[in-house]
């Protein structure tokens, strides 16, 4: 499994001098099994560039969707590969609040995008799964997700396969002031003994208490999240959109620190756009 971060920025892209070191293209990640099957996590504007990747290919492409806020779904009308004849994509959408399955396709529709989705030449499956199915396989991978707890809802995923398991819980509110979705002692046995662990950690207690209830973690809680599963990897993601490039330098040092208060083997970095992880 070779796993690559295209977009890892929360709420909308930030372009500017001061967010090229971790890249300010919204969510987006790659995973390439050893069999050759493409799985994408969400939508976001780093799904443009993984498009040039993918378009030198012909197998199909899975995209997973949490859930359809602009920052996940806005990348994919310039995805190249959906402009590829008889090229097939399977899309799963994340169980959102109302349930949109088409969301991500209804964006090139009417006054919103140039070209029309039912103009698109490429095999385009919406195929979404059963709210009473936990996990499925997709060929030699099994797929798992949780409810996240965030506004609209949506889907955290895990992927298991090649002897790695990689857990993507991004956009969710460990200790949210609404009802929970899903509890910690939930996520630490969704999560438990993973390779990598890629985690929201948008806000910083300094955020609290005003962005209380706005569907983000603080760093520090992902941390503690990392330690109770017992993860071999942390990954801090979808950085705030105001946060630049050394404050996100900041913000990995001061993780670091309660990794080392904790005395938790655990590695720990804030997701830059080109990291490639092979496990």
């Amino acid at each position: 499994m070779k796993l690559t971060f295209y977009g890892v920025r929360g709420s909308v892209p930030t372009p500017g001098p001061e967010y090229v070191r971790y890249g300010g293209n919204t969510a987006c990640v790659h995973i390439e099994l050893d069999d050759g099957t493409d799985i994408i996590l969400d939508a976001g504007t780093g799904i443009r560039t993984l498009g040039k990747k993918l378009i030198q290919k012909e197998n199909d492409i899975h995209l997973l969707l949490t859930h359809n806020h602009w920052d996940h779904i806005q990348g994919f009308p310039f995805f190249a590969p959906i402009y590829q004849p008889d090229r097939n994509i399977f899309i799963t959408p994340g169980q959102t609040t109302p349930d949109q399955p088409n969301a991500i396709l209804e964006q090139m529709n009417g006054s919103y995008f140039p070209v029309n989705y039912r103009d698109l030449p490429a095999n385009i499956n919406i195929q979404p799964v059963a709210d009473s199915t936990s996990s499925w396989s997709l060929n030699s991978a099994t797929i798992s997700r949780n409810k996240m707890n965030h506004p609209g809802n949506g889907s955290a995923f895990v992927i298991e396969a090649d002897n790695a398991k990689v857990a993507y819980i991004t956009d969710n509110e460990l200790y949210p002031p609404y009802k929970k979705a899903t509890d910690f002692l939930e996520w630490v046995d969704f999560a438990k003994d993973a390779d990598l662990i890629i985690h929201d950690a948008q806000y910083m207690l300094s955020d609290m208490p005003k962005k209380s209830g706005w569907g983000h973690s603080i760093a520090e809680e992902a941390v503690k999240l990392a330690m109770a599963c017992r993860a071999k990897r942390l990954a801090l993601y979808s950085h705030d959109e105001v946060r630049t490039d050394s404050e996100i330098e900041s913000l990995e040092h001061h993780c670091q620190e309660v990794i080392e208060i904790g005395q938790m083997d655990l590695q720990l970095f804030a997701a830059a756009e080109g990291i490639c992880i092979e496990f």
